[in-house]
């Protein structure tokens, strides 16, 4: 079955869209300072797509005729910059936006080396704790002579 000349006009619009929205539009490509130090640019990314078409009825044009387009829009915007660094990661906001989901992923960076650092202290309290009964159990079986 031949393809609908509409399927055609979307089928090509949907390609040029991909083509300009990918990971690398979103999350940029990093740069690395001199001291080790990577930032990583966001943005955020909108896109709108419409199509539409009509096939002449055959009584005022021959039935082989079609009529039709497609279009597509796209918007980036830079909203943050991702910063790796030796003292942990940071989202630094480019603008301070009212929005609180804008504030709430502007945190998980900060809240994330927050759980790893609790996870480590925990991690090294648990391990000195053993340490020290370690230590105490072999002071007391040479206190007792063992």
């Amino acid at each position: 079955m031949e393809m609908h000349p509409l399927s055609s006009i979307m089928q090509t619009t949907m390609e040029n869209i991909k083509q300009m929205v990918d990971v690398n539009t979103i999350v940029g490509t990093p740069i690395t300072a001199p001291d080790g130090t990577m930032i990583v640019p966001v943005s955020k990314v909108s896109f709108g797509f419409a199509s539409g078409g009509t096939d002449f009825d055959g009584k005022t044009a021959p039935k082989t005729n079609f009529g039709g387009g497609g279009g597509a829009g796209v918007t980036i915007n830079p909203i943050a910059f991702l910063v790796v660094s030796s003292e942990g990661v940071r989202l630094i906001p480019i603008a301070s936006s009212g929005e609180p989901i804008d504030k709430i992923a502007a945190l998980v960076p900060e809240l994330f080396d927050k759980v790893v650092s609790l996870v480590h202290k925990k991690d090294k309290d648990k391990k000195d704790k053993d340490k020290k009964a370690e230590k105490d159990e072999k002071s007391e079986k040479t206190e007792d002579g063992e």
